[in-house]
């Protein structure tokens, strides 16, 4: 999808699109049109009555600046979200798409309305991420996506805010399409890849730990998952250097379990083909580097992304076993489908360790207790640190990718001590499941700021996920665009 600007409504078009406010007798933005298309606009307005969602389209006479106005209505104002715009827009963007349409404009509502900045970045994640579809494997390709052209009234700032938008999308775009690959077509080596190929491009550095490097320098966690599987374990590092060069980075790390059989700890066999998404936090972190470097941030990010793929075998780890970490600090495992925890407490430490970081803040789709507390559109945070959460806070409200912070205090560390070791890696039966997990992580930490998202509910769709037209079923993309606009407003 190309995008631009247009000062004209008159702009020859395929596809002319307003927003309508529930029961409002005007388009936002739509003035000076021919009496005769005034009637048939105020027509359809009448039926519609600017529901939410619903979308009318008036055909016009062939002279006519566009061939056909689609309206798009919006509800009520009083009950907009952030999420309203982005979704509507989504919403046209798929009509235009089948309507087999080249291209579409939309009317930016005025300023007076909703903030111009604010519109744009929403009219353009919801109308790119509609119009994603993991077709890779299909004979069949979704081929048109037709260009969208905004018809502004005010132009400051906007080519700006476009080319952001257009990188956040693409960047959360990007994080999907990998999250979607099937386990055979993504192993830890296929993620390495990926980071290789987006540091080139961008000029990030890129490391790569592999296995006897792993295992030679401590990574107990990282090291025990993956020893199960073929697919060797890799820690992923990639650094976009652009601040001042005494400022401390802000760490991203992702955990990235390419498949997730359990392990020993087998899991049931119904809906295990999800597990290819246990890969999603990874995911998330490589799509924030990627347009962290391409929007050049003038800002220190890191990413560490510990990948493995965890597999039964006559060299996997068991139920028993006492590991150590790459914090020095010993894990008894009770259970070896309670992995991602092992893998993202050694990269959490080395992080620290090696960068002494501002904040650290990681992505995992770590626990099922998650979706019981919170379902599957409410992501949950554990932190250590309020300012840091406060912040991560109004960069949720502003992208619309909800969160919600659990309690973690000692009665919660107590839980998961071991007899025999420093820890254990699961909590005490089924109580407090993600924040057991959570409390194992900040064994990992020492004085760092730090907050943790269990995305297990989130990162992809499922049986109760809330539709969203940008959110195609799949891998969401979720923390993308949320911890871009957090960097965004440290530069800022």
């Amino acid at each position: 999808m190309k995008i631009k600007t247009e000062s004209s409504i008159k702009k020859k078009t395929d596809l002319l699109c307003g927003f309508v406010l529930e029961n409002s007798n005007k388009v936002l933005g739509l003035s000076k049109i021919d009496r005769k298309i005034a009637l048939s606009v105020n027509q359809s307005l009448k039926d519609m009555e600017g529901k939410l969602g619903k979308l009318s389209i008036i055909p016009l006479p062939e002279d006519k600046y566009t061939k056909r106005i689609l309206l798009a209505g919006l509800g009520k104002r009083e009950e907009w979200t952030e999420d309203t715009l982005r979704n509507v827009s989504g919403k046209i963007a798929q009509k235009a798409r089948e309507l087999k349409l080249k291209e579409f404009s939309i009317i930016l509502p005025p300023s007076f309305e909703i903030d111009p900045i604010s519109s744009i970045s929403q009219i353009i994640e919801g109308s790119k991420m509609a119009l994603y579809k993991f077709d890779k494997f299909k004979a069949e390709k979704t081929e048109n996506e037709p260009n969208l052209t905004i018809i502004v009234s005010e132009s400051n700032k906007i080519s700006k805010a476009i080319r952001t938008s257009e990188i956040v999308a693409d960047s959360a775009i990007f994080t999907k399409s990998i999250a979607n690959l099937p386990p055979n077509e993504c192993t830890p080596t296929t993620l390495a890849n990926f980071a290789k190929m987006i540091s080139k491009k961008n000029k990030m550095k890129c490391s790569v730990i592999s296995k006897l490097e792993l295992k030679k320098k401590g990574f107990g966690g990282i090291s025990a998952v993956g020893q199960g599987s073929k697919n060797e374990p890799k820690l992923i590092v990639l650094e976009h250097n652009n601040g001042p060069t005494n400022q401390k980075p802000i760490v991203l790390v992702g955990k990235a379990v390419t498949f997730d059989t359990g392990g020993i700890s087998l899991k049931p066999g119904d809906k295990m083909d999800e597990m290819k998404f246990d890969k999603c936090g990874g995911c998330t972190v490589l799509g924030i580097m990627k347009a962290v470097s391409e929007l050049r941030l003038p800002i220190n990010v890191v990413g560490i992304i510990p990948s493995v793929e965890n597999m039964p075998g006559g060299e996997s780890y068991r139920p028993g076993d006492i590991i150590k970490l790459y914090s020095g600090k010993t894990a008894e495992i009770l259970n070896t489908d309670a992995e991602g925890r092992l893998i993202l407490a050694d990269a959490l430490s080395y992080g620290e360790k090696q960068f002494s970081p501002k904040a650290i803040i990681d992505f995992a789709t770590l626990t099922g207790a998650c979706i019981i507390a919170l379902g599957t559109n409410v992501a949950a945070i554990v932190s250590n640190d309020e300012k840091l959460t406060r912040k991560i806070n109004d960069s949720s409200k502003r992208t619309s990718e909800e969160i919600w912070e659990l309690p973690l205090n000692q009665d919660y560390m107590d839980m998961i001590k071991s007899d025999v070791a420093d820890m254990k890696n699961v909590g005490i039966g089924r109580a407090a499941g993600t924040i057991t997990a959570a409390a194992f992580l900040k064994n990992a930490i020492n004085n760092t700021p730090w907050i943790h998202f269990d995305i297990a509910g989130v990162a992809w769709t499922q049986t109760a996920t809330k539709e969203k037209s940008y959110n195609p079923k799949g891998a969401t993309g979720f923390g993308v665009r949320l911890i871009l606009d957090y960097l965004q407003k440290l530069e800022s």
